[in-house]
């Protein structure tokens, strides 16, 4: 039950991506290149300041931690930032070119193969456990993707390359334990705009002038990119990566209800039955805990009754 709190993270956060397209589909006439652009510079200053003006006391602390390391270990905790800040960036260019010119199903399937890739890569990287309940549930997942991937193959392919760039991030994170998940997400997001400052001359577009294209970067800035990564990162300090992947599940199950019901894209019978398959899958991963959260309250309930 200690783990209920970095569930709770882990849900909050992907069910506010599920709701991304609200926010992303409105500047889909701008360039992918410039939307990432503009999200990584407005998060990378947002973060900075919050860092510098209430974080100090926790800068210093890194310092020090940093310093203390054994050389061996400073050189797996630069490896695991730097590389955290590459598959965050690598995943957001394409899952945002996917999103606005591909499909949504296409992002969202994305996120439905990210999953299977996490665990599989927690499974034999960092050696984390699962129970054969898990494993069925990751066969249900293949089974649901399947079915989804019959129906267009390229838009396979291209949720494989996104999924696989978001499940490196969270196998990377799950091992990079020392810092305080502020500062490791702030580090991740500046490297990342620094990356990204040479080429925006060369790459970027000119620059927007309206109002409407300001107000949703900011918005993805910190609803969708820094709120969301920090409850992620917290819930990877609290339970298994392979949990946190099989949970990001539910991201794509809204972005699918969205393509559907608001954005009135053309849905097929199979696709629903995939998605259900897939949304039994997360019932089946986390039944454990499930059935713990139930057994307490079934105690607690005869508790007050006898009382």
């Amino acid at each position: 039950m200690k783990t209920t709190k970095y569930y709770i993270a882990a849900i909050t956060a992907f069910v506010t991506w599920g709701l991304f397209s609200l926010v992303l589909r409105p500047i889909h006439d701008y360039p992918s290149l410039d939307i990432l652009f503009f999200r990584v510079f407005s998060c990378s200053i947002l973060m900075l300041l919050i860092a510098f003006l209430f974080k100090r006391k926790k800068i210093k602390e890194t310092i020090a931690i940093f310093k203390a390391m054994p050389k061996s270990e400073k050189r797996k905790s630069i490896l695991l930032n730097i590389g955290g800040s590459a598959f965050l960036m690598a995943n957001w260019f394409t899952f945002i070119y996917a999103m606005n010119h591909v499909s949504i199903k296409a992002a969202s399937l994305a996120y439905l193969v990210c999953p299977i890739l996490t665990t599989l890569l927690a499974y034999f990287i960092l050696k984390e456990k699962l129970l054969k309940t898990q494993w069925i549930s990751v066969g249900l997942s293949i089974s649901g993707c399947l079915l989804l991937s019959y129906t267009d193959i390229m838009d396979m392919l291209f949720s494989i390359v996104i999924g696989l760039t978001y499940a490196a991030y969270l196998v990377s994170q799950r091992a990079n334990k020392n810092f305080d998940k502020f500062i490791v997400l702030t580090f991740h997001i500046t490297l990342a705009a620094l990356f990204l400052v040479p080429f925006y001359p060369s790459y970027g577009g000119p620059v927007p002038t309206e109002f409407r294209f300001y107000f949703c970067i900011e918005t993805i800035a910190i609803l969708f990119t820094i709120v969301p990564l920090f409850l992620n990162l917290y819930a990877l300090s609290g339970i298994n990566s392979s949990t946190v992947g099989m949970l990001l599940n539910i991201n794509p199950m809204i972005a699918f209800g969205l393509a559907a019901f608001v954005f009135k894209e053309n849905i097929t019978p199979l696709q629903i039955t995939a998605y259900g398959i897939i949304f039994a899958a997360v019932l089946v991963f986390n039944s454990h805990h499930l059935f713990a959260i139930k057994q307490k309250y079934i105690l607690s309930s005869k508790d007050s009754r006898q009382t």
